[in-house]
Order: structure tokens, then sequence, then C-alpha cells
């Protein structure tokens, strides 16, 4: 009802738009949810640190409802332009092994590792590193550790 009342009024509405899209996401409606991530983004500027926020997000509830390539075409936009993040590898390496672009989804893991080799080379820290994941989504993000250890891409 808050975030209703804040879209109403006008005051960081971009930001109450996307969160009750979430929360309709969330409560079964996806419809509703993604019009209302579709509004937040038209408000934003494309490309834009807010859009990209979004865009991440949105990303990932359409992770979570099986959309994979939907939410790669998300995750993708919202990378673009912000260097890499140590968050960029290991989520578009769950992406791409998803959608089974196993190839570079190991690329991807692999830039993980290099960039960080404490915190990726073992699954042991996925629960501390990535909390607000799923324990089904760190089960396949160690697969792609496992099939990365198995045979590890050549440096590009």
């Amino acid at each position: 009802e808050q975030l209703v009342k804040i879209r109403e009024r006008g005051r960081k509405a971009v930001e109450a738009t996307a969160q009750l899209a979430q929360v309709a996401i969330a409560g079964g409606r996806v419809d509703l949810g993604k019009s209302l991530y579709q509004q937040a983004l038209d408000s934003t500027q494309a490309g834009g640190t807010m859009w990209r926020s979004i865009s991440w997000n949105y990303g990932w509830d359409l992770y979570r409802l099986g959309e994979f390539q939907a939410a790669l075409a998300h995750w993708a936009g919202a990378t673009n332009g912000i260097g890499a993040p140590a968050w960029v590898p290991p989520t578009l390496a769950l992406g791409l092994w998803s959608v089974d672009r196993k190839p570079e989804a190991l690329q991807w893991y692999a830039a993980a590792v290099r960039t960080e080799p404490n915190l990726w080379s073992d699954p042991a820290n996925f629960a501390r590193l990535l909390p607000t994941w799923s324990e089904s989504e760190r089960s396949k993000l160690a697969e792609v550790h496992a099939a990365w250890q198995a045979n590890p891409p050549a440096w590009p």
C-alpha cells in the first residue's frame, strides 16, 4: 500500500514502480509485474544507473520465472558500460548455463575465477557470496564450477 501511495504522489515513482513489479511477480501476478517493470524502464534514461538497476532486477525475476533467455537479455543490457563488477561473471555464467550455452558460461566463470580466485575457486563460498540466490541457483553455479574445474578454458 505504501508503494502505491509513493507512486501516486510522484515521489520516487520509478523506484516504487519497480518494487511493485517485483512484489507482483513474487505474488504470481506476472503480467502485471512485467507491465510495471516496463513502465519503470520506460520512465528512466536507457543505460542510466537507475535503468541498469531495474533491468538487472527484472532479469532476476525473469530468470526465476524460467525465462532464461529474456533474463540474459536484461542482464547483458544492464552490464553495458559499467565495467565488470564482481557479480556480473557468475550471474552471466548461471544464465548462459541455463540456456545450454555452456562454452560461454565457462568463459564467464573463468573470468570470475581469474578476477577473484580466492572467492570463486570454491563452491563452499557461494552461500556467503550469493546470499540472495536460491539453493538451486547456487547448485547450478556449482555445476558450472565443476565443468570449469574439469576443463578450464584457455586464457583468451
